[in-house]
């Protein structure tokens, strides 16, 4: 149902320039809008101007609160904006070292989905072939706002690598529900170690966007949408596909959707199909691409971790992992492509307590440099190469290629 002129314009490389717009434009608000916070810091020995009083008597040290600090000689609090604390800052080699480690994280992140695809098809996808369909599905993620995702195009991409129309639905069905299923399990892990309070920022600044101010309300809503999801596409495809065929003849037969109902037949009698396949796989099939999926997710919350580690000498890791955790209900329903904006604004609400908060806009640029604006450029310049290749023109020559090496 979907053809080739209607994914050129969907993914057409002019659609770029507003998520890269979005992206910089809220990391360039956050700069200046926190260049002349200030705040408190433990001054060296004999440099201190400052005293802390515990003026709302609750033991801690706030250290954004000027009315928490009084002048004095001896004091051993030092006022700073955030303005001098980043040009205080210094790269050193551990810096590249951290970041390159990030690096790594995000090479390890695509291997993973390659090598799921890989094993999802039974090897029927090449490694190349893999490499270029997971950048296609992230470039269609990235252009499109994160609640519709590019699962629709990823069918598209499949269908046209040579896998039928109803297999392809079914593996980009069973990879969303590993992708929920990672989140289902390690949310309540995360959480039963590290407790739900250190989670949620009580206020954010995306409250305008998405019109609350209650993370905690927003997450809880997200994860259960995301059950119920999980658990829908479990029993699409592994026990009800009669009954999901039905239920898309169904919706088919109305009137401005009846033209494409002789597709959507052929559709679910190759989903039926999928699924005897699919559930005559024994348990090793099904534990090797969902290791491939821990990998991938995994590497994709840790690349955060480690750009940070760039910045500062250390983080509580698990603490990062388990914000990230609920971080991502909020880009799932994002209105922006591929959470552009969002993602920037939501990262200094979470971390701001934790990394100092000049450096929050210059760890989010570089988060979304290294997770988001590569699939961009990369899913630009591979489309009409891709096209081209997977063209009946481009398989038939590939055909007589390997006729000829097998002569």
């Amino acid at each position: 149902m979907t053809d080739e002129s209607e994914i050129s314009k969907k993914l057409n490389w002019k659609r770029i320039i507003i998520p890269v717009l979005l992206g910089l434009a809220a990391a360039t608000y956050l700069l200046v809008s926190n260049l002349n916070e200030t705040k408190f810091v433990v001054a060296d020995e004999g440099m201190g101007q400052y005293e802390w009083v515990d003026t709302n008597d609750n033991g801690v040290v706030d250290s954004n609160d000027p009315e928490e600090f009084v002048k004095s000689e001896d004091g051993k609090y030092l006022k700073q904006t955030a303005k001098d604390l980043l040009m205080k800052f210094k790269w050193t080699w551990m810096s590249t070292v951290w970041l390159a480690v990030a690096l790594l994280m995000v090479a390890l992140r695509d291997l993973g989905y390659i090598l799921r695809l890989r094993l999802l098809t039974d090897g029927k996808i090449s490694w190349r072939a893999g490499f270029e369909s997971i950048m296609l599905w992230e470039f269609s993620s990235a252009l499109t706002p994160s609640v519709v995702g590019g699962s629709g195009i990823a069918i598209f991409i499949l269908n046209r690598e040579g896998i039928n129309l109803g297999k392809s639905t079914a593996t980009v069905f069973i990879t969303s529900m590993m992708d929920e299923l990672f989140y289902i399990i390690m949310v309540p892990l995360v959480f039963l170690i590290v407790g739900t309070d250190a989670l949620f920022p009580e206020m954010w600044a995306g409250s305008e966007v998405l019109g609350t101010n209650s993370v905690k309300n927003l997450f809880f809503i997200g994860y259960g949408f995301i059950m119920i999801l999980t658990i829908l596409i479990t029993l699409s495809i592994f026990k009800f596909p009669h009954q999901f065929k039905r239920i898309l003849m169904r919706i088919f037969t109305m009137r401005l959707l009846k033209r494409w109902l002789r597709h959507v037949v052929k559709l679910g009698d190759e989903i039926i199909v999928s699924s005897i396949e699919f559930k005559g796989k024994p348990l090793k099939f099904w534990a090797k691409p969902f290791a491939a999926t821990l990998v991938s997710w995994t590497a994709r919350f840790f690349t955060l971790n480690f750009i940070m580690l760039s910045f500062v000498y250390s983080i509580d890791h698990l603490l990062v992992y388990g914000r990230q955790l609920v971080m991502w209900v909020i880009m799932l329903i994002s209105p922006t492509p591929g959470s552009s904006g969002v993602a920037e604004i939501a990262l200094d609400s979470f971390f701001k307590d934790m990394i100092p908060i000049a450096l929050i806009p210059v760890i989010a640029i570089i988060w979304r440099l290294l997770t988001y604006f590569p699939y961009l450029f990369v899913g630009a310049v591979i489309l009409p190469r891709w096209l081209k290749r997977t063209g009946r023109q481009g398989r038939v020559r590939s055909w007589r290629r390997k006729g000829r090496l097998q002569l």
